[in-house]
């Protein structure tokens, strides 16, 4: 489960738990989880070194729909550790459900001037088992390349899924790429994910090309 799944999946549950109660008190609930996989998977990309596993945990704290919280991850080959603060709100409205939040990604070991912290405003909404998530960089400046729109596009069904995501860039280096994750949950603690990169504007003997073989997480 994406660290976006989860947090509109914990907003979800306070949202329709709370319509069910009486109280008018506002109820607070804490939830935490880790994790471990096989590879760091971010957007159709290992961010770990070869072979090295990715640990991973959260800690959410919710109430009405409205939620907060830190994730954190083992991290990745250039950046490190990594700590991502998130805040955001969930709702439904009938049998859509709608959801915004802030996210803060915080490498502090982080060094390089192409390595440095990123901010972004997610939006999405869901119906039924189709969804669209929209991730916009505040961060927005093409001398350092973090101006992009990452966009996703979702479908399951039982325990499979699928998720075709896209990103954008707007400078005028042509690095966009486009990836489709199909994903099985065999239970709530196991899953299994095929990625696989679907166009790149990037040729493949490029530096910063995203790497084309298939991926099994």
């Amino acid at each position: 489960m994406t660290k976006l799944s989860q947090a509109i999946a914990l907003a979800t549950a306070m949202t329709a738990g709370l319509v069910a109660t009486t109280t008018t008190q506002a109820e607070v609930e804490v939830a935490a989880s880790a994790s471990v996989a096989n590879m760091y998977l971010w957007r159709g990309t290992d961010l770990g070194d070869p072979g090295v596993p990715a640990i991973s945990g959260d800690l959410t704290v919710s109430s009405n729909g409205a939620y907060a919280g830190v994730w954190t991850s083992s991290g990745d080959a250039s950046a490190g550790q990594e700590y991502d603060l998130f805040v955001g709100y969930g709702m439904e409205a009938g049998e859509v459900a709608l959801d915004i939040s802030y996210w803060a990604y915080i490498y502090p070991g982080a060094e390089g001037d192409d390595i440095g912290d990123l901010h972004e405003i997610v939006a999405s909404a869901a119906f039924k088992g189709a969804s669209l998530g929209v991730y916009y960089n505040i961060d927005q400046d093409e001398d350092e390349g973090t101006d992009y729109i990452y966009t996703t596009l979702g479908y399951g069904v039982d325990k499979f899924s699928a998720t075709y995501g896209m990103t954008t860039y707007s400078d005028t280096e042509d690095k966009d790429y486009s990836h489709l994750d199909l994903s099985y949950a065999y239970n709530d603690n196991i899953s299994f994910t095929l990625s696989q990169v679907v166009s790149s504007d990037l040729d493949e003997d490029e530096n910063d090309a995203p790497d084309r073989s298939p991926k099994v997480v």
